[in-house]
């Protein structure tokens, strides 16, 4: 950093770390250490390393700016513009929902399964598609969103990453007249009450229509649900992500509509995430 300063890296941390803490953000330091990164250019090892270091004025500008946007719940994945997902780093803004750690469950279905087709329905930024293009060489990738502008987003990332020419984008759900050896989807699953208890994180920043699904939270997987059925090569599979204490239902709605095997995947949590349904048993 350059002898112009404008205060120590420990003092930059320690008071951005207070202004989260008071604004009820939950993890305050590790969001800290991750602005000042960004501002700084220089990485969380090396802060650690030179806590005495000088902030410089025009990085302490930048940190700023940033620290302001946190105290107000935006998102720390919107502020630096990217997040990462399994092996990729995605932009990400909000046009889309954030990618989360749990929707990786729907990967490694992939990776378990080897389909030969799979379609991605709510791609959002293209996170679970683009890491099943990455990650599983030999499968032909479509994704499809209601949301040209989430649509944009993938696309935008498909590009940057090299992977354009491996994923398909198309605007809507399940296409018709079409089979897939591999469905996945994860889609709003919040009830409309539940909306304003969330964190402010997601109720005041990513978009609405990734977020809720009516009033019982599974009506967008109910749809999806019901059109994957027909969907599904002979012995396909489709892998629905849902929300703490769904899993239950969707998977009678799975065997309601005739899928053969009916399972739950857990998250590191420990709650069921994920359920996967097979046609054949």
């Amino acid at each position: 950093m350059t002898p112009t300063a404008a205060g120590q890296v420990r003092e930059a941390i320690a008071a951005a770390s207070d202004a989260f803490a008071a604004a009820g953000v939950d993890s305050p330091r590790l969001d800290a250490e991750l602005l000042l990164s960004e501002a700084t250019g220089l990485d969380r090892a090396q802060l650690a390393a030179e806590p005495d270091a000088a902030v410089d004025a025009g990085a302490a500008r930048r940190f700023g700016a940033m620290v302001r946007r946190r105290v107000r719940r935006e998102p720390v994945a919107y502020i630096l513009g990217r997040r990462g997902f399994r092996h990729l780093e995605l932009a990400v803004d909000t046009r889309a929902l954030i990618p989360r750690p749990e929707t990786e469950l729907l990967v490694e279905i992939a990776l378990e399964l080897e389909p030969r087709s799979v379609l991605d329905v709510g791609t959002g930024s293209g996170a679970v598609a683009l890491a099943v293009a990455d990650e599983v060489p030999g499968a032909e990738v479509t994704a499809t969103d209601t949301s040209e502008d989430a649509l944009a987003l993938a696309r935008e990332n498909a590009e940057r990453l090299g992977l354009a020419d491996r994923v398909a984008f198309e605007r809507g759900t399940v296409p018709p007249g079409r089979r897939f050896d591999l469905i996945v989807a994860n889609l709003p699953y919040v009830r409309d009450d539940e909306l304003a208890s969330l964190q402010p994180e997601i109720s005041r920043y990513e978009p609405r229509q990734a977020v809720v699904a009516g009033e019982d939270g599974l009506e967008t997987i109910a749809a999806v649900a019901a059109a994957s059925s027909a969907a599904l090569t002979e012995t396909g599979a489709v892998a629905l992500e849902v929300g703490a204490g769904q899993a239950g239902a969707a998977a009678e709605l799975l065997l309601d509509l005739g899928f053969g095997q009916v399972e739950g995947r857990q998250d590191l949590a420990g709650i069921p995430r994920v359920v996967l349904g097979r046609i054949a048993v």
